[in-house]
C-alpha cells in the first residue's frame, strides 16, 4: 500500500497540454448484419442508432434509428422498404427510479400496389410498394395512443424518369421528402424513409481479423488505404426531432437545467424490431400469414455491442433480450473484452499488427494492471484512496468495482450499462495534483444506473455548431483534449462548456467516428485521461505523461473519417439516398471510402512512389506553437507540403514549388490553430508520397 500511495503522489500534473480521453465502448463496425439470425432478416435489422441535441434547433433532441443494412440503390424492381410485419420501436428511459421504458414510440407500416399491371416500381404517377405508417406512443408502460396516422414514406430514389419526369411522379426527390416530414399530435417532428447510410467504416479491413487500415496511409509501405464499406449504400431511417421537455422526466426545457451536466436531464435510448412468432407460407404463392405473439428479433443501443463485444454464440440471444433483463453472464465480455487481448503483448498483441499502436496499461503508475483477467483498481476497494469516489461501496455500491479479475469495470463498463457519473475519478486530470482518484475538471455526466445497453445522453449539454473550428469527429475525446490542453479550458477546474461535450459517447452524432473512439477506449485512453498513464510513464524520470504509448493511441486512426456524401444542415440530417440510375457513375467518379469535398479534395488518399521523397516526423512532437519538418527529394522537381486537420480540411500549404534534390526543412507555426492532431503530407505531380501526423498541444 505504501508503494501505491507513493505512486499516486508522484504522478505530476503536467497539463500544459496533452492527453485525450474518450468514453467507454468497444467495437469495430456498426450493427450491420451483426448476428446470425438477423443477418437473414434484413428488414428487421437495426443498423445504427443516433441521439444528439439538434444543432439547428437546440431545444430538441434528434433520435435516428436506421434499419436494413447495405441497401443497393439500384436494387429493383422490388426495392427495400420497411416491412408490414415488423414493429419498429424507439425506447426512452428518463427516470432511474422506474422499471422499463418511460416512453416508447412504435412504428407500423402498410403497403399498397397502386398499379399491379406493371413490373415497374413507379409509372405514370402511381407507386407500387407505396408505404405509409402509423406512429403510436406509450408513456410509462401504459396503453399506446396514435400520434401519427397515414404517415408518408417517400419512394426509393430510383432515377430521374421515375421521380422527376412526367412519366414518373413529376416532382423532385427533395419535395417528396419535405412532404413526408410531419408533426405528431404530441409535438414530435417525424420522418420515415430511405436515406444515405451516414455510417462510415472499413468493414473489409476490420473483419479480416482486425486488419484496420488508416484513411491517411501513414505507413507508406502499405498503400492499401481504408475503404468505407458503407459508402454508396442506402438505409431506411426513422428520424424524430423531439422537444427536450417531452423527454425530460419532469417536463423541463433545457433552459431549466441547473447546469450543463444536470443529472436530471440524462436519458437512455435504444431501438428494436419485433416480428410475430409464427409465419405460415402458402403453397399457392399468396402472401405468408403472420400470427402469434410479437417476438423481439433485433435491438441496438450503444453501437457495436452485439457486433464486437458479444461473442457469436450469444448474439442471437442478446438480440432477444432488453436492457432491463440482460444476462449477468454477459457482463464478463465488458469486464474482459476480447479486443483487449489483441492490445496486450503478453497475450495476443502480436497477432494483430494493425493494432500495434494500441496497448492496454499493464503497470500504470507502477501499480495497476488492466490486462484481461487482472484486478485493475480492485486492490483499492475499501481503502481510504477511494473513499467518497464513485468506486466507494457507500456511493454506488459494487457497481464499478464488482470483484477481482474484472479490470475494465471502471472504464468500459460504465458507458455500456450505467453511464459515466460526474463524480471522482471520472473527471479530467486537470487540477488533480497527481492523484488520478481526486476531483478534476468535469466534462461528462450521462450516468443512469438502471437498465443496460442504451445510448445515454445528457440533454443539458449544448450542441457544438458543425461549422465551429473546434468541432471534431472524435466527439468526447476531443472535448477531453481541449479540457486538458487548451488554455481556454485547462486553466481551471470549473465546469464550463467544452466543444464536443455533446459528442459520442455522450449520445452519438452522425459525424462521430465511433470506430476510432471505441478502439482507443479499449486501449485504455479513458484511464489515461483521468491520470492512470501508460506503462512507459515513470514519475521519477519522465518529463511528461505524454509518452510514446500515449501518443500512439491518440494518433491512431481506424480508417474512414467522414461520410461519403455531405450531411444536411437540418432535419432529417442524413443525405438523400443514392440514386439507383446513377449508382455506377457515383462509384466510378469517387472511390468508396474517400472523403468528399466537404473534407478533402480528391487525391488526398492516393499513394505514389514512396521512395521518391522522404518525409520525416516533425520535431518537436507534440509541439506548441511551432515545429520543424524535414523532407528529402531524390530529384529536382515540383513538390508541395500541405497540412490537414482530422476532418481532412486543408489548414495550410507550407511548401509549393520546384525543389532541388537534397534535404530541406520548413518551419510550421500553428499559433492560430486549436489543439489536436493534424496530418501533413508531401505531394508531387498530384500524388501523395508520404503522410505523417503532428500533435499540437497548447
Amino acid at each position: 500500500m505504501k508503494t501505491l500511495k507513493r505512486g499516486l503522489l508522484l504522478v505530476p500534473v503536467l497539463l500544459a497540454g496533452w492527453l485525450l480521453m474518450e468514453s467507454p465502448k468497444l467495437g469495430d463496425a456498426s450493427s450491420h448484419r451483426e448476428a446470425p439470425l438477423i443477418a437473414n432478416d434484413p428488414l428487421a435489422d437495426n443498423t445504427d442508432l443516433y441521439a444528439f441535441r439538434s444543432p439547428d434547433n437546440p431545444e430538441t433532441i434528434t433520435v435516428i434509428a436506421n434499419y436494413i443494412p447495405l441497401e443497393l440503390p439500384e436494387g429493383g424492381p422490388n426495392y427495400a422498404t420497411f416491412s408490414e410485419n415488423v414493429r419498429y420501436e424507439i425506447h426512452v428511459k428518463n427516470d432511474a427510479t422506474t422499471s422499463g421504458d418511460d416512453i416508447t414510440y412504435r412504428f407500423t407500416f402498410q403497403q399498397e400496389n397502386e398499379d399491379p399491371t406493371t413490373f415497374f416500381n413507379i409509372r405514370l404517377g402511381k407507386q407500387n410498394l407505396k408505404t405509409t405508417y402509423t406512429l403510436e406512443k406509450s408513456m410509462a408502460g401504459g396503453a399506446f395512443e396514435t400520434i401519427v396516422s397515414g404517415g408518408i414514406v417517400p419512394p426509393n430514389n430510383i432515377g430521374e424518369r421515375s421521380i422527376e419526369s412526367g412519366v414518373g411522379l413529376g416532382t423532385t426527390y427533395d419535395a417528396l421528402v419535405q412532404s413526408a416530414i410531419t408533426t405528431a399530435s404530441s409535438g414530435e417532428l417525424v420522418f420515415a424513409g430511405p436515406r444515405d447510410d451516414a455510417f462510415f467504416v472499413d468493414l473489409g479491413g476490420i473483419f479480416d481479423l482486425g486488419a484496420t487500415r488508416s484513411e491517411y496511409g501513414m505507413d507508406a509501405s502499405n498503400p492499401n488505404n481504408a475503404r468505407d464499406a458503407v459508402a454508396g449504400f442506402n438505409t431506411h431511417t426513422i428520424a424524430m426531432q423531439i422537444p427536450i421537455s417531452n423527454l425530460q422526466k419532469d417536463g423541463k426545457s433545457a433552459s431549466q437545467a441547473a447546469n450543463i451536466l444536470d443529472s436530471e436531464f440524462v436519458i437512455g435510448v435504444w431501438a428494436s424490431a419485433s416480428r410475430p412468432q409464427i409465419r405460415t407460407l402458402s403453397a399457392e404463392g399468396e402472401k405468408p400469414v403472420h400470427s402469434g405473439p410479437w417476438v423481439q428479433v433485433s435491438r441496438l443501443g450503444m453501437p457495436l455491442t452485439n457486433e464486437a463485444v458479444i461473442p457469436i454464440g450469444e448474439k442471437d440471444r442478446w438480440n432477444a433480450l432488453t436492457p432491463y433483463n440482460e444476462d449477468p453472464a454477459h457482463n464478463e465480455y465488458f469486464y474482459n473484452p476480447e479486443l483487449a487481448l489483441y492490445m496486450d503483448d503478453d497475450l495476443f498483441g502480436g497477432a494483430v499488427p494493425a493494432m500495434s499502436a494500441l496497448r492496454v496499461q499493464r503497470n500504470s503508475l507502477g501499480s495497476f494492471d488492466f490486462g484481461n483477467g487482472q484486478d485493475g483498481l480492485y486492490s483499492l476497494k475499501g481503502s481510504a484512496a477511494v473513499e467518497g469516489t464513485a468506486l466507494d461501496d457507500d456511493v454506488f455500491g459494487t457497481l464499478l468495482l464488482p470483484g477481482p479479475g474484472k479490470p475494465r469495470s471502471v472504464d468500459l463498463w460504465p458507458a455500456f450499462y450505467v453511464g459515466v457519473p460526474n463524480v471522482a475519478p471520472y473527471q479530467l486530470a486537470t487540477g488533480k495534483g497527481g492523484n488520478p482518484l481526486a476531483e478534476g475538471k468535469p466534462f461528462v455526466n450521462n450516468f443512469m444506473p438502471t437498465g443496460g445497453d442504451m445510448l445515454r445522453l445528457n440533454m443539458a449539454v449544448p450542441p457544438t455548431p458543425r461549422n465551429d473550428a473546434d468541432f471534431s469527429t472524435l466527439g468526447l475525446v476531443q472535448a477531453a483534449v481541449l479540457g486538458l490542453t487548451d488554455a481556454r479550458f485547462a486553466s481551471s477546474t470549473d465546469l464550463q462548456f467544452i466543444p464536443n461535450m455533446d459528442g459520442f459517447p455522450n449520445g452519438r452524432r452522425l459525424e462521430d467516428d465511433v470506430t476510432t473512439i471505441e478502439l482507443q477506449a479499449v486501449s485504455g485512453v479513458v484511464l489515461a485521461a483521468i491520470g492512470l498513464w501508460y506503462d512507459d510513464y515513470d514519475p521519477n524520470t519522465s518529463a511528461s505523461p505524454v509518452t510514446q504509448d500515449l501518443l500512439d493511441v491518440l494518433t491512431y486512426n481506424a480508417g474512414p473519417v467522414a461520410n461519403d456524401v455531405p450531411l444536411l444542415s437540418s432535419f432529417p440530417y442524413q443525405a438523400e439516398p443514392h440514386r439507383g440510375y446513377d449508382y455506377v457513375k457515383q462509384l466510378t467518379a469517387q472511390s468508396p471510402g474517400t472523403v468528399t469535398s466537404t473534407s478533402v479534395n480528391s487525391g488526398f488518399l492516393n499513394i505514389g512512389v514512396p521512395d521518391s521523397y522522404q518525409l520525416e516526423q516533425n520535431y518537436p512532437n507534440p509541439f506548441n506553437p511551432s515545429t520543424r519538418i524535414e523532407y528529402k527529394a531524390t530529384a529536382t522537381g515540383p513538390l508541395a507540403i500541405r497540412v490537414y486537420d482530422v476532418q481532412g480540411r486543408l489548414v495550410e500549404t507550407l511548401v509549393d514549388g520546384s525543389h532541388a534534390a537534397g534535404t530541406h526543412s520548413v518551419e510550421w507555426n500553428a499559433e492560430g490553430l486549436p489543439s489536436g492532431a493534424y496530418f501533413y503530407r508531401i505531394e508531387s505531380a498530384g500524388q501523395t508520397t508520404a503522410v505523417r501526423q503532428a500533435l499540437l498541444v497548447k
